[in-house]
């Protein structure tokens, strides 16, 4: 089964213009992370959660991950609404930044999600661009006049999850959002799944389903199943207890601040995001405890470590989150010491393993007990199973199926898993970040794509870090970068010998050849192309495109050290205008024949600068050189070359 089977009976022309409910994901699919999709009808935009996603360990100095938003940015006028499904950041937690960008008119969610988005627009500074509406269970709600949509509850991770039955022109909708089948959920709150049913009895035209555990077997197990085993962990520890785990998830929090209360300790909370969260589940009267259960992190050295629990952020080796703070030594108010008991109450997010890992290397080398692992009991994922996607299935009995949130391989896993519960193979569609899925009534066809991609936040979250750019740090990190410093006259000559740097560029070329290489390269673009790079204003006055000599000389040198000795650092070459007249400095170059074309001139016809041809054999050149250059690395380098728009020094 591929994705091109499942639906190629709809290229068929006589539905190409026939009206259709267009699904665009921008983000979400062939990855975990940034969930943003589209429901496009006539002039009506209707948008699914906005998520982001957090950096791989190639993306140097992101912070970040949004999906491309261009092609929202271009139909703004026509959004109608936005829906979030539950509040998890790679649900919520691009709609600040995107309203910086384009309109939204209004927002609906749950409680708590809605509680915490408007926290992260205060802080900002986009609270009052958008128009926030809270929505409750089987609350029907009108997006625009093509969209209906309902919110059904569901179970997740997170208290106030939602599934939405959206009613379109061409038939229901059924997206599922992040969700289980926990039976038993801490919030009392389980899957609504009656109205589920009720849609399947009713008709559904299209699911778009949570794929994130196809790859396993069974059912999820129940939030509670943790419970016994953070039990006898907390239990049995002698001295202070730490714990971390995602802020945001409120079963799991709430779970362990009863713990910490049956035990008889007190409990601090380290990390904004699990402060913020904490307070405002207990605002919304989701996590009911007293005020004495908690105390000032200031005080802890008041506290006995038997009565004590820290709650902190972490869980995913965030170099700044409070864990990994307290690992180096760096926090504030907590040192560890050798009886505290450190439990990972979560699993890492693909792509953050390795910093996890060195966390809990640090914790254990300074003396404390690490309780992780998937052996240990003490972690259940948010996400339904085979079986809890097979009672999906069940349950709405779609005619199509298009699974979403997942990786590739989970994608096309969860379609098998559709067929296997009785969907037409060709009724499957996997899709990925900017397709287009045209739905109608009696057909599911796969349209031309919408741009997508990703956007690149720094720390700042408010610097877009442009492919370009990421690039070039990518190849810094790799393999280093060489800075060419060389002044050349307005008349088209060096008047100095250029001063070449290495840094992070690992050679086994001596300083000399590389100045000589360099001088060379300078001195090709000066005799081949001088006469593109220079337009004369009148009389003795020229204007010289210095970037555009900076850039042949970069690619040159370029060429040169990919030839040569198989590395590729970044070229960045800066020169140092002189006027004109200056004294010609006349390098002593290598015998090595140049392959390049060279431009025949005409020397009556030729400017001045043209007419300065350096030879190897000038006896005027100095026979020893001062050779300009400086390196601080050992290593071969590997990577792709990259060069930049250069500034002009002097």
């Amino acid at each position: 089964m591929t994705s091109s089977s499942m639906h190629s009976q709809g290229s068929n022309n006589n539905q190409s213009k026939s009206p259709c409910l267009r699904i665009i994901p921008l983000g979400g699919l062939g990855e975990i992370g940034k969930n943003t999709c589209v429901f496009e009808y006539g002039d009506d935009i209707m948008i699914l959660d906005a998520g982001l996603a957090f950096p791989t360990d190639g993306m140097h100095g992101v912070n970040v991950v949004m999906p491309d938003t261009t092609y929202l940015r271009e139909n703004q006028s026509r959004i109608r609404g936005l829906v979030v499904t539950h509040g998890h950041e790679d649900h919520i937690g691009g709609i600040s930044h995107h309203l910086k960008n384009f309109n939204i008119p209004i927002v609906y969610g749950p409680p708590l999600a809605m509680s915490m988005l408007r926290g992260k627009m205060e802080e900002a500074g986009v609270a009052d661009r958008t128009t926030i509406q809270v929505c409750g269970p089987r609350e029907v709600i009108k997006v625009g006049q093509h969209f209906s949509l309902e919110f059904v509850r569901n179970t997740h991770s997170i208290s106030d999850s939602f599934s939405f039955a959206v009613t379109t022109p061409v038939g229901v909708v059924f997206f599922t959002g992040d969700f289980k089948f926990d039976h038993t959920p801490p919030d009392g709150q389980p899957s609504d799944l009656a109205r589920m049913a009720h849609y399947g009895d009713k008709g559904v035209l299209c699911l778009l389903s949570d794929s994130t555990n196809s790859e396993v077997t069974g059912f999820t197990p129940s939030e509670y199943s943790v419970f016994p085993n953070l039990d006898r962990y907390i239990a049995t520890a002698e001295g202070r207890v730490m714990v971390t785990t995602f802020a945001s998830s409120t079963h799991r929090v709430a779970m362990l601040l009863e713990l910490a209360m049956k035990n008889g300790r007190k409990v601090g909370l380290l990390g904004r995001s699990m402060l913020n969260v904490v307070g405002k589940a207990r605002e919304l009267g989701y996590m009911r405890f007293p005020d004495e259960l908690f105390f000032p992190i200031k005080q802890i050295r008041d506290l006995p470590d038997r009565e004590t629990f820290l709650l902190m952020t972490g869980s995913q080796g965030e170099s700044m989150a409070a864990l990994s703070r307290i690992s180096r030594g760096e926090h504030q108010h907590v040192q560890l010491k050798t009886s505290d008991t450190v439990i990972f109450s979560a699993s890492p997010i693909p792509g953050n393993t390795i910093s996890v890992m060195h966390t809990i290397d640090k914790l254990i080398k300074l003396g404390a007990k690490v309780i992780y692992g998937k052996d240990k009991g003490i972690h259940v994922s948010g996400h339904g199973c085979q079986e809890d996607q097979k009672w999906m299935l069940g349950l709405t009995r779609p005619k199509y199926f298009i699974p979403v949130h997942g990786e590739y391989r989970m994608q096309v896993l969860h379609g098998k898993t559709a067929v296997s519960m009785g969907v037409h193979p060709e009724n499957v569609l996997v899709m990925e970040n900017g397709d287009v899925a045209e739905l109608r009534p009696d057909s599911l066809i796969q349209g031309s794509p919408v741009k997508s991609g990703v956007e690149l936040l720094d720390s700042s979250r408010t610097g877009v870090v442009d492919t370009r750019v990421l690039k070039e740090r990518q190849q810094l990190a790799d393999d280093g970068v060489i800075t060419v410093l060389t002044p050349i006259s307005t008349d088209g000559v060096m008047v100095a010998p250029p001063r070449v740097n290495l840094r992070g560029v690992i050679t086994n070329v001596d300083a000399k050849t590389m100045v000589n290489w360099t001088e060379r390269e300078i001195n090709w673009v000066l005799e081949n192309r001088w006469k593109q790079l220079v337009l004369k204003t009148g009389g003795k006055s020229v204007e010289v495109d210095w970037i555009g000599l900076q850039r042949e000389v970069e690619s040159g040198l370029s060429r040169r050290l990919r030839r040569e000795v198989q590395a590729e650092p970044l070229i960045l070459c800066l020169v140092q205008p002189a006027p004109g007249g200056t004294r010609a400095y006349k390098p002593q170059l290598d015998q090595q024949p140049d392959s390049r074309q060279v431009i025949k001139k005409n020397p009556d016809k030729a400017p001045k600068a043209t007419n300065v041809s350096v030879k190897n054999n000038d006896t005027g050149a100095p026979k020893e050189q001062k050779t300009n250059i400086e390196s601080d690395s050992e290593e071969m380098p590997t990577g792709r070359t990259r060069r930049r728009r250069s500034a002009i020094s002097g």
